[in-house]
């Protein structure tokens, strides 16, 4: 099930695994390119697992719409709140060094059903975008089904640990 809201877009999916599981792969950043749900997502560059807000992991990307292809961003810890939610704002570091967040926040939020069962929320939230970029990027830049799809990704990959 997905629902699209004005300005942002989430999926839910029961899993049948603890909440502490699920949240423990969503926490370690080399299992998100096996979660995407777009195909974007390649690599970790940093692969310390997720423990406190404000903690900065970059993750190698390519889209082919994108100028260059391959790219990099970087993504700052929004919530953390073990096993309940975590989500990140995703941007780029500009060449100077200087990190620049561009609004869109993604975040999973779990309510276990049960003590093996955990129902899983994924939000991509595009509400605090400002115009400059909405001029030249379209909001969501991918259908709702991409993040179903990385629910059913997750619950794989918990089913396997």
């Amino acid at each position: 099930m997905h629902t699209v809201d004005q300005e942002n877009v989430s999926a839910t999916l029961a899993l049948a695994v603890p909440a502490a599981r699920v949240f423990a792969v969503l926490a370690d950043p080399t299992t998100h390119s096996a979660i995407d749900g777009t195909g974007w997502v390649q690599e970790a560059v940093n692969q310390a697992p997720l423990t406190e807000v404000g903690q900065i992991f970059r993750m190698d990307m390519y889209h082919a719409n994108h100028p260059d292809g391959d790219y990099r961003v970087v993504n700052k810890v929004q919530a953390l709140d073990p096993p309940r939610a975590i989500g990140w704002l995703t941007g780029y570091e500009k060449s100077d060094g200087h990190l620049e967040f561009g609004g869109w926040i993604w975040r999973y939020d779990l309510a276990p059903l049960g003590p093996s069962e955990t129902e899983v929320t994924l939000t991509y939230d595009w509400s605090a975008v400002p115009q400059s970029i909405r001029e030249y990027i379209q909001f969501p830049p991918f259908g709702p089904e991409h993040l179903t799809n990385s629910l059913h990704h997750l619950a794989e990959l918990v089913r396997g640990r």
